[in-house]
């Protein structure tokens, strides 16, 4: 209604590369007045790991993934940085005064959750009041995470997957006082774009979670009852393409992206 629009993106900061968030005003075919209104730190050396999926929740705040810029996977459990974090911003970029780590000293004020690797996926449902997450892990141990205000997800103190050199990473699946996944996916999916789906072109598949996947080429739908997980089916198998997002269309049918070179846009309807 505002016609303010909300990029987010890695770039060159103040003190090496970051995660932006910025946002501008769509004046017909143009974006003007650009301003930056999100700025992780510090900066990193790494080019890969940043997050950066967006989702507005009911009281028009933000929350945005963040990565752990791979080299620095002990610093998402440190509240001193954005490495591995969720944050939550209000519209203009500033802090909500109801953040969970607000006031408390040595933390940064806008991390909302934190023990993240790289998320690539975010959906609020508005049906359940739930927000959801996944997340990459590394040689296995992707996860799909319930998000809740102010929790630990446990990376790397906890992974279900094995370093790439196939080494452990920790002795610990799960760890007390973390929040494990609802499901997750050893070998790797890679994981990239989220979506719940709620219309009436399939009833069925009502309240499910709809996960793309790069490395498994492919869809899954997560079969959801009552908030839990109940079954899984892989879909666009023989498609062979890497996903990288997936969202419900406001006619209730699903839309699927590809990666790479000639990527398309799929469009899901039922069958006769």
């Amino acid at each position: 209604e505002n016609r303010l629009v909300y990029l987010s993106y890695a770039a060159k900061g103040k003190d090496g590369k970051a995660l932006r968030v910025a946002r501008a005003r769509l004046d017909g075919g143009a974006l003007k007045d650009l301003t930056v209104i999100f700025e992780s730190e510090p900066g990193r050396s790494t080019s890969v790991h940043y997050g950066g999926r967006m989702a507005w929740l009911p009281d028009g705040t933000l929350v945005v993934t963040g990565g752990d810029g791979f080299n620095y996977r002990e610093q998402a459990q440190n509240l001193t940085n954005h490495f591995g974090k969720i944050v939550r911003l209000n519209d203009d970029g500033t802090v909500p005064g109801d953040n969970p780590f607000v006031g408390r000293k040595g933390a940064r004020p806008e991390i909302w959750s934190y023990g993240h690797r790289n998320a690539q996926g975010l959906v609020f449902d508005a049906a359940t009041g739930r927000l959801y997450a996944h997340e990459h892990g590394p040689r296995g141990g992707d996860e799909l995470n319930l998000i809740e205000k102010g929790a630990n997800y446990g990376w790397p103190l906890a992974t279900k997957g094995m370093d790439y050199s196939g080494a452990y990473i920790t002795p610990f699946q799960t760890y007390k006082g973390t929040k494990d996944g609802i499901t997750g996916w050893t070998p790797s999916i890679a994981p990239c774009g989220l979506a719940i789906y709620h219309g009436a072109a399939f009833p069925r598949w009502d309240g499910d979670i709809f996960v793309g996947a790069l490395a498994g080429r492919s869809l899954h739908r997560v079969d959801m009852q009552d908030g839990k997980v109940v079954g899984e089916e892989t879909m666009l198998k023989d498609m062979n393409e890497r996903i990288r997002d997936v969202r419900t269309g406001p006619d209730g049918l699903i839309y699927v992206l590809t990666d790479g070179g000639g990527a398309k846009l799929l469009r899901l309807k039922p069958s006769p």
